[in-house]
C-alpha cells in the first residue's frame, strides 16, 4: 500500500511541471551567474568587474517588492499565475538574446543594464512559479516536488554552463546567446499548457492588504525574536557556498584550463553530483526529518568548500577539478532540498506569492552583496584605493586574499547559519522522535 502511494506521489502530472518549471527558472539565473562571467573574462574584462557584477542580481534580493502588485492584479489573459509567466517569460526570450548584440569592450554600461532587466523577469518569473508549486503541491508532495524542482533548476545549468562554453569555441558569441535564449521557448509552452490553480480564492481586496498582511501573519505566527531569527538563518545558511562559487568559473578560467574543459568536465562534474544529492536529500529528509538533514547537509556543505582551497594549491588537474566539483555540488544537491522545503513550510497558504518572494529574496541577499566583493577579496583593491588611506596598508587589502586564503575564508563563512540551526532547526533528543520545526511554523 506504501509502495502505491510512493508510486502515486512520483508518476504524476505534478512532478512533470515541476521538472519543466525548475528547468524554465535555473536557465536566466545561470546565464547570469555562469555564461555572463565566462564571456566577460573571455574577454579581459577583471575580476573586480566581474565580481561587481554580481549586483545585478538586486532583482532577486528585492522583488519581495513588487510580489504584491502579482498578487493583488492579473493580466488581462491566462488568468493571475499564468498570465504574469507568460509576459516575464517573454521578455527574458528577448532580453537573453540582446546580449549577442553588444561588446563588452565596446558597450558594457548597456550590458549591465541588460543583465539587470534579465534579472528583473527572470526574479519575477520565480515569484509566479513558487506560488504555483506551492499551490500545486499537496503537503506531502512538497520535499518530492522540491526536489525534483531543484533537479531540473540544476539540468538547466548545462545549457549556459556546458553548451555554451563549447559552442563559444566554435561561433560567435551572438549565436551562442540566441540558441541559448531559444531554451525559453520550453517555460513558455509549458505555461499555455498547465492549468491556472484555484486553492486560494481569497485575493488581497487592496494594494495596501497585499503589502502589509504577508509580512503582518509572519511576525505575528512566530513572535518577532523567532520570526527575525528565522530570517537570519535564510540569510546566513548559504552564505559561504554562495561566495565559494560566486567566481567559479573565472576561477577555472585562472587555473589555465580552457572553456571546453570547463564546459565538459566543471560543469557535468557539477550537475550530476547535485542531482544525486538533490535526489538522496528529498529521500533522506522522510528517514531524519528536516531538522537533521539541515544539520547534516549543511555540514558537508560546509566542508565541500574546502576542496576549491585544495584545488587552488594542486592547480589545472583534471581529474582534481572533478572530484572537487563533484564533492562541492553533492553537498549543494543536500543543502538545497532541505533548505527549500524549509521556505516553502515557512508560508501561509493565504500568502504564497509575497512570502516566499520575501523568504527566497533572502537568499538571494549573499549572491547579490556579498559576491559583490569576492573579486576584491581575491586581487585587493590596489594601493591608490582609499580604503588603504583609511586602515592603513594592509597586505590583504592591497594585494588581495589570493584563491586558496578566499575559499578558507569562504568555509568560515558558512559558520554563523550553522550555528543559528540550534535554534531554528535543533537537533532532536535521543528516543525523540525528529520535529519538522517547519510543521510547527508553517500556515496550513
Amino acid at each position: 500500500m506504501v509502495a502505491v502511494k510512493l508510486q502515486d506521489a512520483i508518476f504524476n502530472r505534478r512532478m512533470l511541471i515541476c521538472v519543466f518549471s525548475g528547468f524554465c527558472s535555473g536557465l536566466p539565473l545561470y546565464v547570469l551567474y555562469t555564461l555572463l562571467p565566462a564571456w566577460l573574462r573571455y574577454e579581459g574584462v577583471s575580476l573586480k568587474d566581474i565580481g561587481l557584477f554580481s549586483l545585478i542580481g538586486i532583482p532577486y534580493a528585492w522583488k519581495f517588492i513588487w510580489s504584491p502588485m502579482m498578487e493583488r492584479y492579473s493580466p488581462p489573459f491566462l488568468g493571475r499565475r499564468r498570465g504574469w509567466l507568460l509576459v516575464f517569460q517573454l521578455g527574458l526570450l528577448v532580453s537573453i538574446a540582446g546580449f549577442g548584440f553588444f561588446s563588452p569592450q565596446l558597450s558594457m554600461n548597456l550590458i549591465v543594464y541588460l543583465a539587470l532587466i534579465v534579472a528583473f523577469f527572470s526574479a519575477s518569473q520565480d515569484i509566479v512559479l513558487d506560488a504555483y508549486r506551492r499551490e500545486l503541491l499537496p503537503d506531502h508532495e512538497l520535499g518530492l516536488g522540491n526536489s525534483i524542482h531543484v533537479n531540473a533548476y540544476r539540468i538547466s545549468s548545462l545549457v549556459p554552463g556546458s553548451l555554451a562554453l563549447v559552442l563559444a569555441d566554435h561561433m560567435a558569441w551572438r549565436d551562442v546567446y540566441m540558441i541559448v535564449a531559444a531554451f525559453m521557448l520550453i517555460g513558455i509552452g509549458l505555461t499555455l499548457v498547465i492549468k491556472e490553480i484555484n486553492l486560494n480564492p481569497k485575493r488581497p481586496l487592496s494594494l495596501r492588504e497585499a503589502v502589509i498582511e504577508p509580512f503582518h501573519e509572519f511576525f505575528q505566527r512566530n513572535g518577532l525574536k523567532a520570526a527575525l531569527t528565522t530570517l537570519a538563518f535564510m540569510f546566513f545558511y548559504k552564505l559561504g557556498d554562495s561566495m565559494a562559487t560566486a567566481l567559479s568559473t573565472p576561477f577555472y578560467i585562472d587555473l589555465g584550463f580552457s572553456l571546453s574543459e570547463i564546459g565538459l568536465i566543471a560543469k557535468n562534474a557539477a550537475l550530476w553530483p547535485a542531482i544525486l544529492g538533490s535526489l538522496a536529500g528529498g529521500v533522506l529528509m522522510i528517514r531524519w526529518g528536516i531538522n537533521r538533514a539541515l544539520w547534516l547537509f549543511g555540514a558537508v556543505q560546509l566542508v565541500s568548500i574546502l576542496g576549491f582551497a585544495w584545488l587552488a594549491e594542486i592547480g589545472p588537474n583534471q581529474v582534481v577539478l572533478a572530484t572537487v566539483i563533484a564533492f562541492e555540488y553533492l553537498g549543494v544537491g543536500l543543502g538545497t532540498t532541505a533548505f527549500v522545503t524549509f521556505i516553502a513550510h515557512s508560508t501561509h497558504k493565504d500568502y504564497i506569492a509575497t512570502q516566499l518572494a520575501l523568504f527566497t529574496a533572502l537568499t538571494a541577499l549573499p549572491r547579490t552583496f556579498a559576491n559583490s566583493i569576492t573579486g576584491y577579496l581575491v586581487e585587493g583593491v590596489g594601493a591608490d584605493h582609499p580604503l588603504i588611506h583609511l586602515f592603513g596598508p594592509q597586505p590583504f587589502l592591497v594585494q588581495g586574499m589570493g584563491y586558496t586564503h578566499f575559499f578558507l575564508f569562504c568555509a568560515v563563512m558558512a559558520l554563523p547559519g550553522m550555528a543559528l540551526l540550534c535554534y531554528v532547526a535543533p537537533w532532536p533528543r535521543k528516543n525523540q522522535p525528529s520535529r519538522n520545526t517547519l510543521e510547527t511554523s508553517a500556515g496550513k
